[in-house]
């Protein structure tokens, strides 16, 4: 693949809340064994792009912990490589990262050291499965200079995405970001291919006016003059910017569709392996219709929910429409219903913690009594 990637993991989702306290949005827990930027490094490694850098501003400590080694995604090469660039690896400014260009510009050097022809851009929170050598086919055929995969989604409310305008051969007549009232239903899905000298020209332009964020700088500053086009994607494709979002996300690899789509096609995803034991359903446990990390212990009752590693279920627990992340204790006689729990809490005996569909309960720590 003649291709490099950079995984831009800098934004923080203030819909996310607590989950993004102390946690990079790329490393936000999924379905169970995932975090959400492993999602955007098997796509590359299974495209066959062997050199990618993630960009991260915000919290990147559990981030930096799960990229530690590049072997789970098979980017351990001697001519690749798996980078993490922070704000704090640069000495050019005093200041994080402005916006998407600046994160690229302040670490230009890993395009300029690089031979490949192409580079894609993703994001580092979005869940799908894409083959990026379907996309540089179709960059390639399309002579184009950037190419923005898109989707299209008709009947939907799409004021918080990019939406693009096309014409009858896709190419980009107009895009608007985040629009008040949107008149076009395809949108952006936040990931571009581009070539790799173009982008490094782009880059030194826009910086050098003061400019730093991609879409409106680089995307719609030059749509008139550029030949930008949709590539239309019309798979699976999630971005949890709410933790309502999130939570329908998770309850949708409940779904046996979705569960096949990543748990049991190849090529597969991919995520840093954890050495615990299988899930243990003790004697008069009962789950039905559930996901379990490894190193769960259920000694109660779980129904429709997603429970992460080394979570312990108390006697006569009962869990339902939940998400409860790793390392959390649910003590004796539990109740937890439409609730999203965050790893480390301790639910202590006998409590009842119950939302509703509308208004889910979110436990942490810091709320936990």
């Amino acid at each position: 693949m003649k291709a490099i990637g950079i995984i831009l993991a800098g934004g923080t989702y203030h819909g996310l809340g607590t989950l993004v306290k102390k946690r990079n949005t790329a490393a936000i827990p999924i379905g169970s064994c995932y975090r959400a930027v492993d999602f955007s490094l098997s796509n590359m490694s299974n495209s066959g792009i062997r050199k990618v850098a993630v960009m991260a501003q915000h919290n990147t400590r559990s981030l930096a912990d799960h990229l530690s080694s590049s072997k789970w995604w098979d980017l351990g090469r001697k001519k690749g490589g798996l980078f993490l660039f922070t704000p704090d690896m640069s000495s050019s400014v005093s200041f994080g990262f402005r916006g998407t260009v600046d994160a690229m510009y302040q670490n230009i050097s890993f395009l300029k050291r690089s031979n490949e022809p192409y580079v894609i851009i993703t994001g580092g929170e979005q869940v799908n499965r894409m083959d990026y050598r379907e996309l540089i086919k179709y960059h390639k055929d399309k002579n184009a200079d950037i190419t923005i995969v898109s989707k299209k989604m008709a009947g939907q409310d799409v004021s918080k995405y990019g939406v693009l305008e096309i014409d009858e051969n896709n190419r980009m007549i107009n895009f608007e970001e985040k629009p008040f009232e949107p008149q076009q239903d395809v949108v952006s899905l936040g990931t571009y291919i581009v070539s790799r000298e173009l982008l490094i020209s782009l880059l030194e332009e826009t910086h050098k006016e003061g400019r730093y964020n991609f879409v409106t700088d680089i995307l719609i500053r030059h749509r008139r003059k550029l030949r930008i086009y949709a590539y239309m994607f019309d798979g699976y494709w999630r971005n949890a910017r709410s933790i309502e979002e999130y939570y329908e996300m998770s309850m949708e690899f409940l779904e046996e569709d979705v569960r096949q789509l990543f748990f049991k096609t190849e090529p597969y995803i991919f995520t840093k392996v954890k050495d615990e034991a299988p899930a243990k359903l003790n004697l008069g446990s009962k789950v039905t219709k559930s996901l379990l990390g490894g190193g769960v212990i259920n000694n109660g009752t779980i129904d429709n929910s997603v429970l992460f590693r080394k979570v312990y279920v108390g006697d006569q627990a009962i869990i339902r429409n939940s998400i409860v992340m790793e390392n959390t204790t649910i003590g004796r006689n539990c109740i937890i219903e439409y609730a999203v729990i965050d790893r480390n809490v301790v639910v202590s005996d006998n409590q009842i913690i119950v939302g509703t569909k509308d208004k889910l309960a979110i436990v942490s720590k810091d709320t936990i009594q």
